[in-house]
């Protein structure tokens, strides 16, 4: 599959993000991306996320891909059963939290658990750094077993944010490319 072939939802993580993320940069230079928007982005609220995912996915004109970060894998995972028709070809899922360690600096943590342990109905990649704070890698490998995803190393890439230097995330995007050409369009 080519990029031009599917609706790529892009899904931000808590805050939104900025238009230093690398999501941010994907979706502005790609033709076919599509922002997921909420209308509070401090307290992404799993219904309302999850929600939001599947009226985007049901709108959309062509075959979906969704590229998550953060709390946005998190709400893609939760609206996964909702998705299992079909029209979501992939998932890019990468610096997934750990809900279950995550302290007062994520309040929002407690609205996404319980963490659906289910394989996803589509293709998925959890792409994990070795040295991101919000989750550890083995709870990242956990998870991506659970999810039927293969995990991709990131190896000391934090937690792929602004602050984490990775930028406009070359790397990812080659990644996420190589990814599209595994899905089918049909």
């Amino acid at each position: 599959m080519k990029s031009s072939e599917a609706t790529i939802l892009v899904l931000p993580g808590l805050g939104g993000g900025t238009e230093e993320h690398w999501y941010a940069r994907w979706q502005a230079g790609l033709r076919t991306a599509e922002w997921v928007g909420l209308d509070d982005w401090s307290e992404p609220a799993r219904e309302a996320y999850a929600a939001a995912i599947a009226d985007a996915v049901a709108r959309a004109g062509r075959p979906v891909v969704l590229v998550g970060h953060g709390y946005g894998s998190l709400a893609a995972v939760h609206a996964a059963p909702q998705l299992a028709g079909g029209k979501v070809r992939g998932a890019f899922l990468a610096a997934v939290p750990d809900i279950e360690a995550a302290g007062p600096v994520h309040q929002v943590a407690a609205s996404y658990r319980p963490l659906p342990r289910d394989p996803l109905p589509f293709p998925s990649l959890v792409l994990a750094s070795r040295n991101d704070p919000h989750c550890a890698f083995g709870v990242a490998e956990d998870l991506a077993a659970a999810w039927g995803s293969r995990l991709v190393d990131l190896r000391g890439t934090g937690h792929v944010a602004p602050d984490s230097g990775p930028g406009p995330w070359p790397e990812g995007l080659m990644t996420f490319g190589k990814f599209l050409q595994q899905l089918s369009p049909a």
